[in-house]
């Protein structure tokens, strides 16, 4: 009887002891976890931060939002209204003075003026346009530019993500000169980024000479206005966004950046004053652009047009 129960008990066990050389482990433990994943499925890699963001990019409905409207303008005088037709600034309508000279720069504004085919051609005597221009020698001629329509600062990147694209963007900090402001327009254009930010306070914004500046590739380069530019930096590091500040003691140098092949946004500071402290400390990167010139600083429109090559030349 004792025999018998046991095998019976040898037969309903499912007990089995450690396996001979395995440490007293389980034969489970001591199976391996596969291969080692790639670093976009890795937790807290920035690739995975990267892929997590297009995912939620690609999950997002479109949604418009502005970054508000800037001022109208006025162009006034006989050249710049002539050149401000010629470079593709937008307008509504050209006041011309009533019996006025008609001269060459105004026949060439009119004839600009009438092939664009939506702008108004209005007749004022001399005394309506000095009330517009509060006095100004305007020289029988006044184009009305209307406020300029900006994007919010996500929509740069979520139209680059939606893309299947890396975004590229330049946010300006403390530049208030217009025309550096067209100038990185261009550089944008140029080397294939996909937008500019602007703070809404003490910063350059789409007058009708920054305009002028970007040689008409305003019309197809988004500009975003942000109340606070370091959240905006912040948010876009959430994205998985890699900051980059240009400073002249910056800690790296811009050839030896390996982040300008991601998604980047890259920050220019003033010419005399560089990146406020606070959008300083917000950078990941502080990178300088080697000179060995001697000059103590670039303009922020060459300053930009450097670093967006080298991302660019990274990128192709």
């Amino acid at each position: 009887m004792a025999g018998n129960s046991q095998r019976r008990n040898r037969r309903t066990s499912n007990k089995k002891g450690a396996t001979v050389g395995s440490g007293g482990k389980r034969r489970r433990a001591l199976e391996g976890k596969g291969p080692t994943p790639p670093a976009s499925a890795r937790k807290g890699h920035a690739k995975n931060r990267i892929a997590n963001a297009k995912a939620k990019q690609a999950q997002r409905r479109p949604v418009a939002r502005r970054g508000g409207k800037g001022s109208s303008e006025m162009v006034v005088g006989r050249n710049p209204v002539f050149e401000a037709l010629r470079d593709g600034v937008p307008a509504t309508t050209l006041y011309v003075q009533q019996f006025i000279d008609n001269d060459e720069r105004v026949r060439d504004a009119l004839q600009l003026a009438g092939q664009r085919g939506n702008i108004h051609l209005m007749e004022a005597p001399r005394a309506e346009l000095d009330r517009m221009t509060n006095g100004l020698n305007h020289q029988g001629l006044v184009l009305q530019v209307p406020p300029y329509e900006y994007a919010h600062p996500e929509d740069l990147a979520a139209a680059a993500f939606d893309d299947g694209e890396d975004p590229l963007i330049v946010a300006l900090d403390g530049v208030t000169d217009p025309r550096n402001l067209g100038a990185v327009v261009r550089s944008v254009a140029a080397f294939g980024g996909h937008g500019v930010v602007v703070p809404e306070r003490r910063a350059a914004g789409m007058t009708a000479g920054a305009w002028k500046t970007s040689a008409g590739t305003a019309a197809r380069t988004p500009v975003a206005r942000a109340t606070n530019l370091t959240r905006a930096l912040e948010a876009y590091q959430k994205a998985g966004i890699t900051v980059v500040g240009l400073a002249a003691d910056g800690e790296v140098e811009v050839g030896e950046l390996e982040a300008l092949d991601g998604p980047v946004v890259i920050v220019v500071g003033s010419e005399g004053k560089g990146l406020s402290r606070l959008v300083g400390e917000t950078c990941d990167f502080r990178v300088r652009i080697p000179m060995p010139g001697g000059a103590e600083s670039l303009n922020a429109g060459v300053a930009a047009g450097v670093v967006l090559y080298e991302a660019a030349r990274r990128r192709g």
